[in-house]
């Protein structure tokens, strides 16, 4: 997640995010498609991207590089879904047939688990640090 600060309320899509081989490059076709603006997110020897509204003034999606930690995300757009509690919201996916695609990590100020529900489709589940 990468930007501005995700929405804190329970069972909301508090972000998006895309992972790609090349971000720059889809960052540059969602700035034209769409008429987001980049923000470079330094990421130590890459830079990763929150795309802000036409105006600038809100952060609407991150667009990052399949790289290091995010290797293991599939190139898709990925909400992120705030819950109350990370770990058991984890336990009750895996209990109702879904599995974890990668994580739980941690990422600033929130943990984050990339799930897979059974019926195949691919969300995060989000909660701020303790």
């Amino acid at each position: 997640m990468s930007g501005e600060a995700p929405q804190k309320e329970v069972g909301t899509v508090s972000w998006r995010d895309l992972t790609v081989k090349n971000a720059a490059d889809i960052r540059d076709f969602y700035s034209e498609v769409v008429g987001w603006k980049p923000m470079p997110i330094d990421m130590g020897d890459y830079e990763d991207y929150a795309m802000l509204s036409p105006d600038g003034r809100q952060g609407i999606a991150g667009i990052c590089h399949a790289r290091g930690s995010n290797a293991n995300l599939p190139p898709q757009w990925l909400v992120y879904i705030t819950v109350a509690d990370l770990d058991d919201s984890v336990r009750r996916c895996v209990d109702l047939g879904g599995k974890v695609v990668d994580g739980p990590r941690e990422m600033e100020e929130f943990r984050f688990c990339v799930i897979q529900d059974p019926a195949g489709a691919v969300c995060a589940l989000s909660s701020q640090q303790a």
